[in-house]
């Protein structure tokens, strides 16, 4: 039987280096699909501020640049982390631009959306700025649409009760 924790996954961190995902154990994670030129580009911000709001406890925001709607990612690369960063302050961990639909979507992505391979939800991002909240175990266990603004008392209730599990 597979793992149905993300911890299974290597990602390409912006500079080009592989990491496994294991490196985030032990945290409660949201992952988010991204683009600079998209309608709802302005939660990057919010992401940030979702990030310091749980600094002091086991949470990362975990960004992955799409270009799979409209074309809202022209940016490569280093343009891709000097946007986030100087526009949007990010501190978090952006990587590098992936597929996360259809059957050229990374691993990471075909894992996330398929209930068969993750245990326990179905959820194909339909747009930029989809969110999946994964436990500390690295499980799947929420998803959110992208009008689905990163501060909302929805997200963040979801966040606590996830930190609070000891």
């Amino acid at each position: 039987m597979t793992e149905k924790n993300i911890y299974q996954f290597n990602v390409e961190t912006i500079g080009g280096h592989e990491i496994s995902l294991e490196v985030f154990k032990g945290k409660v994670l949201l992952i988010v699909n991204t683009a600079s030129g998209c309608g709802f580009t302005p939660q990057l911000t919010e992401l940030e501020g979702l990030r310091q709001l749980y600094a002091e406890q086991e949470f990362e925001i975990l960004a992955f640049p799409s270009n799979d709607f409209g074309g809202q990612e022209p940016l490569d690369g280093e343009k891709i982390l000097e946007f986030c960063t100087v526009n949007h302050s990010a501190n978090y961990p952006v990587f590098n631009k992936i597929r996360v639909r259809g059957s050229y979507a990374h691993p990471l992505y075909q894992f996330l959306s398929d209930k068969n391979l993750n245990g326990h939800l179905n959820s194909t991002p339909r747009w930029n700025f989809h969110k999946y909240l994964v436990n500390k175990e690295g499980e799947v266990c929420d998803f959110f649409y992208p009008f689905t603004k990163p501060t909302s008392s929805k997200i963040k209730k979801k966040i606590e009760r996830l930190l609070a599990v000891k």
